[in-house]
């Protein structure tokens, strides 16, 4: 058995306390200055979206969003611009203010924004709108109804069988066709026009190399007309409302990181189904429920604004890791006396807890820094 003297257990002694001191001043400040880390998702709510959390950290791995059209990309509030009578009625003002009033009064209960477009242009022209029974919404397609004994129908192309009004889609209006007891009556053009800032919101999302799609239950006529306006050449049209899950589905089979943008309750399957859903602050609550985002101001350009935020944010997290690691890995054998044989330097344990501080203040500095950031 080898006995330690008491000179040995005195140096070796001396040697811990010496390691011990200085290491001890160097962890002091490091286990507080990963609180900052989380500081810099906090900012997220001083933006005009709202955000739960853990979706910041997926917003940044997109690599593709997909668009509803009504309401999402344009401003939902469309307008009739054009009232087609054919069959029956006399080419005349009062047979058109008869299509029109038709329509209303099928459209007065309904949530959609093309069907609010038309009850406000019957309010204007002060028609008195007919009572409704039977009344049947058909998803993606219209609705029917009986109005005094006779059947109506009031949709797209899906629902009526009819060349009337194709000009118009390619217009990009939507065109909704009237029939009365199996025959086609007219058909009225709405025009929905783009959110100011979308086209260039498009551009900016394409700059960043994410992949841009539009879904809408409209025809490839109307659907590609918009999109040719707003720069979006992938276009999914005429999509049941049910079945836009399915097309979210179907882009995540192939590898993509999916988010999806909407504001209605038909959109609440497929917001739910991508990655990342993001509903729009003038949609519905469903729609809202789903989104794991929320854009607090109806503005597309937000889009963009939490894309930028969530890498910026998840940059800084990186840089921080970086500044409060290097130092440790630098100071500690310092710190330890790996090199005082050899160099006779070593940091006194005051001034590691000095540079320890000086450590903290970068890591806040760098967070603070993105306050500045300009999206």
């Amino acid at each position: 058995m080898v006995l330690c003297s008491r000179k040995h257990i005195f140096v070796c002694f001396n040697c811990f306390r010496f390691c011990f001191s200085h290491c001890l001043s160097l962890c002091s400040g490091n286990c507080h200055s990963n609180c900052y880390y989380g500081w810099d998702l906090k900012r997220s709510r001083k933006w005009n979206f709202d955000q739960r959390g853990e979706y910041l950290e997926k917003v940044r791995e997109l690599d593709t969003i997909v668009f509803d059209k009504t309401g999402t990309l344009t401003k939902g509030k469309g307008e009739v611009t054009d009232i087609i009578e054919i069959r029956g009625l006399k080419q005349s003002e009062n047979s058109k203010l008869k299509i029109l009033q038709i329509a209303a009064s099928l459209e007065k209960n309904s949530e959609h924004p093309l069907a609010k477009a038309i009850v406000e242009k019957a309010e204007k022209e002060n028609l008195r709108l007919f009572e409704v029974k039977d009344f049947e919404a058909i998803p993606g397609k219209g609705v029917k109804g009986k109005i005094e004994g006779e059947e109506v129908l009031l949709g797209n192309r899906r629902l009526i069988k009819s060349d009337l009004g194709i000009e118009l889609e390619k217009q990009g209006k939507t065109v909704m066709l009237i029939s009365i007891e199996g025959k086609v009556k007219g058909a009225i053009g709405v025009a929905d026009v783009p959110k100011e800032g979308a086209k260039e919101a498009i551009e900016e999302l394409k700059e960043m190399g994410l992949e841009i799609w539009m879904i809408t239950g409209d025809n490839q006529q109307t659907a590609k007309a918009v999109g040719k306006q707003l720069g979006i050449e992938r276009i999914l049209a005429e999509v049941l409302p049910k079945d836009k899950e399915k097309e979210i589905r179907k882009l995540q089979a192939q590898g993509k990181v999916v988010g999806a943008v909407g504001d209605g309750i038909n959109d609440a399957p497929m917001l739910a189904a991508a990655d990342i859903g993001i509903a729009m602050g003038a949609g519905t609550d469903v729609a809202k429920e789903t989104g794991g985002i929320i854009l607090v101001k109806d503005d597309i350009r937000d889009v963009v604004k939490a894309i930028k935020l969530s890498r910026a944010t998840f940059s800084k997290i990186r840089q921080n890791l970086f500044l409060a690691f290097i130092y440790n890995v630098l100071a500690i054998p310092i710190a330890a006396g790996l090199f005082y044989r050899w160099l006779g330097f070593l940091l006194r344990p005051e001034i590691a807890a000095l540079a320890m501080i000086l450590s903290d203040i970068s890591v806040i500095g760098n967070s603070l820094l993105l306050r500045k950031y300009k999206f």
